[in-house]
C-alpha cells in the first residue's frame, strides 16, 4: 500500500495573491519491486511453476513472465511494500531462481 501525505505550497507568482495555497500529494513511501533474472539453469516450467506458487501469478501471467525474462534477461514479477516482498523474494531464491528487491 503506498501512502501519501498533504503539503501545502503558497503560489510565488507576483500576479497571484501570495495567500492562496494548493495542496500537493506527495509520494510518502515507495513502491518496490521483485526482479527475477534469465540463468542457464532453471527450465521454463520451473520458473513457471514458481511464478505461480509464490507470486500467485496466473498461468497466462507467469508463462509471459519468463518470456520477458528470457528474452530481455529481466522482468519484475511482483511489486508492493518491501515486507511484503521479502519473503516472495527468499522463497524464489530458495527454488534456485535469481532474484532481487530495487
Amino acid at each position: 500500500m503506498v501512502r501519501t501525505k498533504v503539503c501545502k505550497i503558497s503560489s510565488t507568482n507576483p500576479s497571484e495573491n501570495p495567500q492562496i495555497e494548493e495542496e500537493v500529494s506527495v509520494l510518502a513511501d515507495k513502491e518496490h519491486e521483485i526482479i527475477l533474472y534469465n540463468d542457464d539453469v532453471n527450465t521454463f516450467d520451473h520458473v513457471i511453476a514458481c511464478l505461480v506458487k509464490i507470486c500467485e501469478h496466473s498461468l497466462m501471467q507467469a508463462e509471459q513472465c519468463a518470456y520477458l525474462v528470457h528474452f530481455t534477461g529481466k522482468c519484475a514479477v511482483k511489486s508492493g511494500s518491501i515486507e511484503f516482498l521479502t519473503p516472495r523474494c527468499a522463497a524464489l531464491l530458495e527454488e534456485g531462481l535469481s532474484a532481487e528487491i530495487v
